[in-house]
C-alpha cells in the first residue's frame, strides 16, 4: 500500500481544497487522505476516517478535529463501528494491488455498513493508467516548488507513478523528496461481479459522459445494501 509519508505534506498544495469533489460526493450519497472530503461533510454528518499513513492522518486531524480517526488498512480494517456511508474517494482503492484484496476491502466495507447503508468509490480506469504510461512526465510548479511525476508500466502490470517534488528552500537551493506511488486498475465487468456479491444494487457512474464506456478514464461507483 501507498504511505505517502515523503507527497504527504504537499499533498494539499498540489490537489487544492477538492470543494467540487466533495459537492459531487454529496450528491452521490443523496480513504480520508488528508482530510478535505470530510471537512466539507462534517458540519452536515458525524465523520470518521480512516488511513494507513501517519503523515496524511496528521494532516486530517488538523482539518477535522472533531472527528474520529483510524489509522488502519483499507484491506483488513475492523472498527467496532457501522456506517450509514463509506466514502473512498481519489482512486485510493487503486493503490491496492491485488485483486484479490479489492474483493476484501468490498467485503470490510460491507460488514461495517448500517442495513440500509451505501459504499460510495471511484478508481482510475485501466485506460487512463494505458495514457498516463504512454504520456510524457507531467511537470508543474506549485508555490515555489517543482513537482515531477513519471508514469511508467510495472512488469507485473499497472502502473509506477515516481514523484518527486523539488521544494524550494532558498535562492537557487532545493531539496528533492521523492516517492514512487503504485496504481493498477482492473476491467469494469470484473469490478461489479467482486460488488455484486456484498451488495444487492450496484450502480457506476462516468462523471465526463452519459455512460461508462471503453473510453471512460474515471468511474464512482455506488454500491448498497437494501
Amino acid at each position: 500500500m501507498t504511505s505517502y509519508e515523503r507527497f504527504g505534506e504537499f499533498y494539499d498544495a498540489l490537489m487544492g481544497d477538492r470543494w467540487a469533489a466533495a459537492e459531487q460526493v454529496l450528491e452521490l450519497i443523496l480513504g480520508c487522505g488528508t482530510g478535505s472530503i470530510l471537512k466539507r461533510l462534517q458540519d452536515a454528518y458525524e465523520v470518521s476516517g480512516l488511513d494507513i499513513s501517519e503523515k496524511m492522518l496528521s494532516l486530517a486531524r488538523k482539518k477535522v478535529p472533531r472527528s474520529k480517526l483510524y489509522r488502519q488498512d483499507m484491506v483488513d480494517f475492523r472498527i467496532d463501528v457501522r456506517f450509514d456511508v463509506i466514502i473512498c474517494v481519489f482512486d485510493s482503492i487503486n493503490h491496492v494491488r491485488r485483486f484479490s484484496d479489492w474483493k476484501k476491502v468490498f467485503a470490510a466495507v460491507r460488514r461495517h455498513l448500517s442495513p440500509s447503508g451505501c459504499f460510495i468509490f471511484d478508481i482510475n480506469t485501466q485506460r487512463k493508467l494505458e495514457r498516463l504510461i504512454a504520456g510524457p512526465p507531467w511537470v508543474h510548479r506549485f508555490e515555489r516548488n517543482l513537482l515531477i511525476i513519471d508514469v511508467t508500466s510495472l512488469p507485473s502490470g499497472g502502473s509506477n507513478w515516481n514523484v518527486k517534488v523539488f521544494e524550494h528552500l532558498n535562492g537557487s537551493r532545493y531539496t528533492l523528496h521523492e516517492e514512487d506511488i503504485v496504481e493498477v486498475s482492473f476491467p469494469l465487468p470484473q469490478i461489479v461481479a467482486a460488488l455484486r456479491a456484498h451488495f444487492v444494487k450496484v450502480r457506476v457512474i462516468d462523471p465526463d459522459r452519459t455512460r461508462p464506456s471503453a473510453k471512460s478514464q474515471r468511474l464512482f461507483f455506488t454500491a448498497i445494501n437494501h
